[in-house]
């Protein structure tokens, strides 16, 4: 019999930068109290300083979009 493998959800972190970029995630199902944000790299956005592709940005916790089934 297969056992559960713990407490994780999966989550999508959209970057903030605007770009429609997104990383998917697992986060702790107890600790759902807040919403993430995490500073990660997204390769479309424009980097400030030196107008090149490729920055690191927050990336904020959006909804889940509906499985298909």
């Amino acid at each position: 019999m297969a056992s559960k493998k713990g407490n994780a959800v999966k989550v999508r972190m959209e970057s903030s930068a605007g770009t429609g970029f997104r990383y998917y995630t697992k986060q702790n199902a107890k600790a759902q109290g807040k919403k993430l944000e995490l500073k990660k790299f997204d390769p479309w956005a424009i980097h400030p300083e030196t107008g090149k592709k490729g920055a690191h940005v927050l990336f904020e916790q959006k909804k889940m979009p509906p499985s298909k089934k």
